[in-house]
């Protein structure tokens, strides 16, 4: 049952007994209102009785009237008979207002009828005989004047005695009324019980039974929430990174074993802390704080990285190299609830690195040694020649031309220490270089060995193009792609080297592309087959067998990244086209990182 369904369900429990008391109510309204009606009938009743009884005694103060005067011939005992009939006539007509049927009307005519007859014919000759002298004493005439009265006593009692039977019939109705009334209101007051209690049983029973589900549901989702946090705290135990969970404010709420034992914060001890006064975190070289990661997050809101070159300062003030990467943690809505940071210790890893860089570099120091034995030991030869023939005789013009040769045999030589000094040669801090001139100096120092190899080196280098780089890494990585390309392509094969200058565009992957130089070793060798290209920068993978590290191309391209540059190689093996091009480029100003590749 969803939350509609029991809001109808409260609505329909909440309407019935309204409806049912309404209907009640109606019902109620509708006998009341019927006793109402025979009420005001009975009182109808009882007002025309009173009005009869008042006409009837406003004509026995007439006869009153009349036999006082009569009697003692005072005309003071005629007056109730003067104020009887000036009223009559008025309450005569209120009598025939308050008749409720033909019976009534008919008896109230006959009434006044017979009143009038009274007066007419026996109470005004009356009173005009007594004024006039005469005697009234007369039995036939009392008689009829008494006959005449007694017959307006009789319609006066038999008026009432007619709104008496009504009255008596209202009275019967209201009291079987009021009793249908109570039956009605106890019958209805049963059905509308039973109704509303057998509709709140079944709809109560039906929430009861939906509640029942909905803890069945719950319970099973409180498992399930159970048993997925237990595999979500196991998976997270379990993880070799270190991860911290923190809320909106960048409070700690958890830590994985890894990260309390990175941190050398207990769980305990950093429930509730700030993040940055448990993961502290400084730049290797600078030895500045880093940007705390919940407000770089809620910063840029987005996944983020750490910079290069991070330290993790631990509890004990110990220093560890560490990676890391931190999300946002979003709720329904889209809303930042918390964050996840995930970091692992990448000290051992880089101290790997720089063994590895550095096994390169003396491989490459001993691939060159050789060659640069040969390029010096020829010159010094040639000099030691030279000076022999100096010795035995020769002629002032013969020495001063031995001399000159001798001192470009050793200007050679110093060319050639002076390159190999510039090979490996570090700097502290990006310098400008004249890309011409290393490779320029490049080329020199392997002329033995091109020349062993019987390579043809074709260049196109033009007059200037410069570029903010490590000088000695970048011979390093020219040193050993000229290298390669010379051993793919040998014996008798060429070696092309171009550089041009870039401005800044759009490159083909719509990426913008900053102002730069792109630097291009293409060789016409036997080309790299497909299965070997996806290796070709693993480190520790080489085709050379025992004469190859493995590691040139993959610190070649670590140098490149570093220098925030991209190295991409082409082949083709086919029999008509083959061979290998190796495209550089290096930006004019790049962003590059001070530490070591």
């Amino acid at each position: 049952m969803n939350l509609s369904q029991f809001n109808r369900i409260l609505l329909q429990v909440f309407l019935l007994p309204v409806i049912a008391l309404l209907l009640v109510a109606g019902a109620l309204y509708y006998q009341i209102r019927a006793a109402n009606m025979t009420v005001n009938r009975i009182q109808e009743a009882d007002a025309f009785i009173s009005q009869t009884t008042l006409v009837g005694k406003l004509t026995i103060d007439e006869e009153s009237g009349l036999r006082g005067y009569e009697t003692t011939l005072d005309t003071r005992f005629l007056q109730p008979f003067v104020d009887a009939e000036a009223r009559l006539q008025n309450e005569f007509q209120r009598l025939e207002q308050m008749a409720g049927d033909a019976e009534q009307k008919r008896l109230i005519s006959d009434l006044r009828s017979k009143h009038q007859t009274w007066r007419d014919a026996f109470a005004l000759p009356v009173i005009a005989t007594v004024r006039a002298g005469g005697k009234t004493s007369d039995v036939d005439l009392n008689l009829q004047g008494k006959s005449l009265m007694d017959d307006v006593r009789e319609d006066i009692v038999a008026i009432i005695q007619s709104a008496g039977r009504h009255r008596s019939e209202r009275i019967a109705l209201w009291h079987q009324q009021v009793h249908h009334m109570l039956v009605v209101l106890l019958l209805l007051a049963l059905g509308m019980g039973v109704l509303i209690g057998l509709f709140t049983r079944s709809r109560l029973h039906a929430v009861s039974n939906a509640y029942k589900t909905s803890l069945d549901v719950l319970k099973r989702r409180a498992e399930e929430i159970f048993e997925s946090e237990q595999k979500l705290r196991t998976t997270l135990d379990s993880i070799g990174d270190g991860v911290i969970t923190c809320d909106a404010d960048g409070r700690i709420q958890m830590m994985n074993p890894v990260a309390q034992d990175l941190t050398g914060w207990k769980q305990a001890e950093a429930n509730g802390l700030p993040l940055e006064d448990v993961f502290r975190i400084v730049h290797e070289t600078t030895r500045k704080p880093i940007e705390n990661p919940v407000a770089k997050m809620k910063r840029l809101n987005s996944i983020i990285d750490l910079a290069d070159h991070t330290v993790l300062v631990r509890k004990n003030g110990a220093e560890l190299r560490i990676a890391d990467s931190g999300a946002p943690i979003r709720d329904q809505t889209g809303g930042t609830v918390g964050m996840v940071l995930v970091f692992r210790d990448i000290t051992m890893e880089r101290r790997t690195q720089e063994a590895l860089l550095a096994s390169e570099k003396l491989a490459v120091a001993g691939r060159l040694a050789a060659t640069i034995a040969h390029e010096i030991h020829n010159p010094l030869d040639s000099v030691s020649n030279l000076l022999y023939l100096m010795r035995t005789g020769a002629t002032e013009d013969e020495s001063k031309q031995f001399m000159d040769m001798a001192e470009q045999e050793l200007t050679r030589v110093t060319q050639i220490s002076r390159a190999m000094l510039g090979l490996y040669r570090e700097s502290k801090a990006p310098v400008l270089v004249d890309l011409r001139e290393m490779m320029q100096e490049i080329l020199l120092l392997m002329e033995h060995r091109f020349s062993e190899l019987r390579v043809t080196v074709h260049t196109d280098l033009p007059s200037v193009v410069t570029v903010d780089a490590f000088p000695a890494e970048l011979r390093q990585v020219f040193t050993n792609l000229i290298t390669n390309a010379a051993e793919a392509t040998s014996p008798g094969g060429d070696v092309r080297i171009s550089i041009s200058a870039l401005a800044p565009g759009v490159g083909a992957n719509g990426q913008r592309m900053q102002a730069g130089a792109l630097i291009a070793i293409a060789d016409n060798g036997p080309g790299i087959p497909d299965d070997v290209r996806p290796h070709l920068f693993q480190p520790f993978f080489t085709t050379k067998g025992e004469r190859g590290t493995g590691l040139g191309l993959w610190v070649s391209r670590g140098i490149i990244n570093k220098h925030g540059g991209t190295i991409d190689l082409a082949s083709d093996v086919g029999d008509s086209s083959h061979g290998t091009v190796v495209s550089v480029f290096l930006a004019s100003k790049p962003i590059i990182s001070a530490g070591s590749a």
